[in-house]
């Protein structure tokens, strides 16, 4: 059997495997083996799966005071020490603080923020189309009909203001205030165009104003040619907007450096629902003409389109609720919507464009006022006789599809990222905007009122219900390790961080995985068959099912609707592992429905990993080689000699490998293959979940044979 690797007893050490699965650590970015990754999807365009990398190499991130004060001393720590960086250096020194990381994410952030540029434009009334190209070589443009960027010389700078915005931090039009360029912004912090452009390996910008054409290129943040200026001809003085098209640099994006073509296209059609009075055009270029794809996207519906294409596969209960209203200086649209056949929730949030996904205080203001809105008309209309009765949050709020988006002119983001707004006054805005077109609505169309009251209490009752098995879970959680499922083989270590768990189908596998398994850090939990399908049954009948018991204790996932609590999960790194056939996908598919309904906080939180075992073995002579694909395996065999004699073991199932084979090719943190999924876009997770797990045949029949032109007939498994 293979070497076991080294881990750590001292919980604050980084160990092997606490850091084998991220792409952008900035303290690891040296030691890391660089692997270039392309990305494919799981489930759906919002379901993201990357590749998670394994290292050999780590370091202790305990440092004494003693070797500290040596290091100061001997290698003359003084004010030559002491960096001063200027200009872009920062973003260059740590682009993870400006973009959130160097992976897949902060690539696709950077054209987020040209994106969000343009569409600013938009909603000051300047612009109406927006057109994105993802070039054949790996770089994108973006150009908007808006004013233009503006190109006179700055008064602090004594730089053209053009070249100001590029390379200055904190330098925009978009901070408020009398003398701001826009009222309303998603771009408040004055570092989207600069980061972009330190970030990139080459920009060229173009802006056409006054009857202008204005050019200049960049490198790394820096111009490297003069703003260029020439008069446009006769018939095109009337043009106007801004072009910029950028390179991002390999230097720092190592991991990740292609573009995601669905991944964009999501991000567009939420701002086309957003942005009902713009047109954004996505075009994708190959080097054969025929592959080059071009989209474009408008809804004059707006929000209430947006509910409508997320509930396609759904059941409503009434058409699309939704109001739009400016008050205070906010602007504020809602639109909701019941389906009879959904079991959870689905909020979103937006503040002048930009996806809250953490929510904050405008969904804060939405519960709020569904929850008491609901309760008192009930109670008024007698829909609701029990006096006793109360609606909670969670009852009112089954089933219901709901997107918030408010525009206001000193948004309070959580950082450049600007995952949850932190706009106190929002709140109270949004709960009386909602109290209002609710209260309005409901009692002149009391039918809707009645339908949703419905709902609500069979999820009041089914709560009832569940409530028994959702005591007995939370009691058990209590009791810790005397209350694990029988079956789980737990680790010995008690350290979450450095602790993994491999979910496994069947005795057979479960067998073979407990025996290879480095019993220090490593768990294994056997499942007896297919778990329950979620998608389609009530809390009451998932707590009473054996296996998601046992997957809620096991792991310490606590109460579904209750705050997740990162401190009480017993494995910071969930590894679904099964074979590779129907079944095997099948089971994988249950698990991802249920962790994503259960507990979505897990893929945010990076916690869930998918196994990668080989599916052939290789064997010329004394040696033998692992192929992860057909692909694999023609590599392999095609560098054999015409003659050469081999013999090729095709894996049916994990129960087949040795436990030695087992850790060697795919529980080995130093040379396995694991894939980390994240939730990049929420909405179209949701739908495809909807779609594939839901109770309509026609909806899963559609989402198939979309799916089904880009699969191959030799990897259908008949």
């Amino acid at each position: 059997m293979a070497s076991r690797p080294r881990l750590f007893s001292n919980p604050l050490s980084p160990s092997l495997h606490r850091h084998s699965s991220s792409l952008s650590s900035p303290l690891f970015s040296s030691l890391t083996p660089r692997v270039n990754v392309q990305l494919t999807k799981v489930l759906s365009q919002g379901l993201i799966q990357r590749n998670a990398i394994s290292t050999r190499s780590f370091m202790s991130s305990t440092i004494s005071t003693e070797a500290f004060q040596e290091s100061a001393t001997s290698k003359g720590y003084s004010s030559e020490q002491i960096q001063v960086l200027e200009g872009l250096d920062p973003v260059r020194k740590r682009p993870g603080m400006y973009i959130g990381s160097t992976g897949t994410r902060g690539l696709h952030h950077l054209v987020y923020e040209i994106l969000d540029n343009a569409i600013d434009e938009a909603q000051a009334g300047y612009a109406s189309k927006v057109d994105v190209v993802l070039h054949a070589d790996g770089s994108v443009s973006i150009m908007d009909d808006g004013r233009g960027i503006p190109t006179d010389l700055h008064p602090v700078t004594k730089k053209s203001s053009l070249e100001t915005v590029l390379t200055v931090l904190h330098a925009g039009g978009k901070f408020g205030g009398t003398s701001s360029g826009y009222s309303v912004s998603g771009g408040l912090h004055g570092v989207g165009l600069s980061v972009v452009n330190a970030l990139s390996e080459a920009l060229e910008v173009t802006v056409w104003r006054d009857g202008v054409e204005h050019k200049q290129n960049y490198s790394r943040g820096k111009p490297i040619t003069i703003l260029t200026r020439s008069e446009l001809p006769l018939e095109s003085k009337g043009t106007k907007g801004t072009s910029i098209r950028f390179w991002p640099d390999k230097e720092v994006f190592t991991t990740a450096i292609e573009f995601d073509h669905s991944t964009i296209a999501g991000r567009i059609r939420e701002l086309a629902f957003l942005n009902p009075k713009v047109t954004i055009s996505l075009k994708k270029e190959d080097d054969d003409p025929e592959k080059s794809q071009y989209t474009e996207y408008f809804y004059a519906g707006g929000l209430k389109e947006y509910v409508s294409w997320l509930n396609i596969d759904k059941s409503p209960i009434h058409d699309v609720l939704g109001f739009r209203k400016e008050t205070n200086g906010a602007s504020i649209d809602v639109a909701l919507q019941w389906c009879s056949d959904a079991y959870s929730d689905t909020m979103l949030g937006y503040a002048n464009s930009i996806r809250t996904i953490d929510g904050g205080t405008h969904i804060e203001g939405v519960k709020a006022s569904l929850t008491r809105t609901l309760n008192a008309l009930a109670k008024k209309s007698k829909t609701v006789k029990e006096k006793d009765i109360n609606l909670s949050g969670e009852h009112v709020r089954e089933g219901l599809t709901c997107i918030v988006s408010v525009k206001i002119p000193n948004p309070e983001f959580e950082g450049q990222t600007k995952t949850r707004l932190g706009n106190p006054e929002v709140r109270k805005i949004v709960d009386q905007s909602v109290q209002e077109y609710l209260t309005e609505y409901l009692e002149l169309h009391p039918d809707v009122l009645d339908n949703i009251v419905s709902k609500s209490l069979n999820a009041y009752k089914a709560a009832l219900a569940a409530k028994r098995a959702r005591e007995l879970v939370r009691s058990k959680s209590v009791l810790k390790s005397s209350s694990l499922p029988g079956k789980l083989a737990d680790c010995s270590s008690t350290n979450p961080e450095e602790s993994e768990i491999f979910i496994v189908e069947g005795d057979s596998a479960g067998g073979s995985a407990k025996q290879g398994r480095d019993r220090r850090f490593q768990a294994i939990l056997p499942l007896r068959g297919k778990i329950l399908n979620i998608e389609r049954k009530d809390e009451a009948a998932m707590y009473k099912n054996e296996e998601i018991q046992n997957l809620i204790l096991g792991l310490g996932l606590g109460v579904k609707g209750e705050d997740f609590k990162m401190e009480n999960l017993r494995y910071h790194k969930i590894i679904i592992l099964t074979d590779a056939d129907v079944d095997g996908a099948h089971i994988r598919t249950l698990l991802l429905t249920f962790f994503f309904r259960y507990q979505r906080a897990l893929f945010d939180a990076g916690c869930i990993y998918v196994g990668v075992p080989p599916l052939f073995k290789v064997e010329r002579g004394k040696q033998a080689q692992y192929c992860y694909d057909d692909a694999d395996l023609k590599k392999i065999t095609s560098n054999f000699p015409a003659n050469a004699s081999y013999t090729i073991q095709r894996f049916k199932g994990l129960g087949e490998m040795m436990p030695e084979q087992l850790w060697e090719t795919t529980m080995n943190p130093e040379t396995r293959i694991l894939k980390q999924l994240v939730v990049d876009d929420i909405a179209e997770a949701n739908m495809t979940f909807s779609s594939l797990m839901g109770a309509r045949v026609d909806a899963r029949k559609e989402l198939i044979k979309n799916a089904a032109t880009s699969i191959s007939l030799q990897h259908l498994d008949i």
